[in-house]
């Protein structure tokens, strides 16, 4: 009895071992990546194909790994931008005109100018957090 399961099972060694080199010598065509949104339900995958399928939870906004809510470093801004910090600073140290400064002769004109749009900008904030609100 034991003569004859120890025959059997080397002749169908061979076929067993056969079999799974076939599935392996296969690689799939094609690797296809779906994003699924909602309740949308992943496709099914063909002989020649694998299907990778991933869920987003809110479709239309930047993916929370990728947003960037620090300052832009300064070695990394346009030279516009630059410019316009190196005007700032020097109006301000010049003591030129609107720029509130305690320096140069015209420097006090400014800081009547910074007041109201700082007022300005503190009523456009609460106008829009108020329109924004149900």
């Amino acid at each position: 009895m034991f003569r004859t399961a120890v025959l059997a099972a080397l002749i169908a060694f061979p076929a067993m071992a056969a079999a799974q080199e076939a599935q392996v010598d296969t690689p799939p065509q094609r690797i296809r990546s779906v994003t699924l949104t909602g309740n949308q339900a992943c496709p099914k995958s063909t002989a020649g194909e694998i299907v990778v399928c991933s869920t987003l939870e809110q479709p239309y906004r930047i993916p929370k790994q990728l947003r960037d809510d620090k300052p832009i470093a300064a070695k990394n801004q346009s030279w516009v931008n630059r410019a316009a910090t190196m005007d700032q600073v020097g109006r301000v140290a010049g003591g030129l005109p609107d720029t509130c400064s305690p320096v140069g002769t015209g420097g006090q004109s400014g800081c009547a100018m910074q007041r109201n749009q700082a007022f300005a900008a503190e009523r456009r904030a609460s106008a829009s957090e108020s329109n924004t609100q149900p």
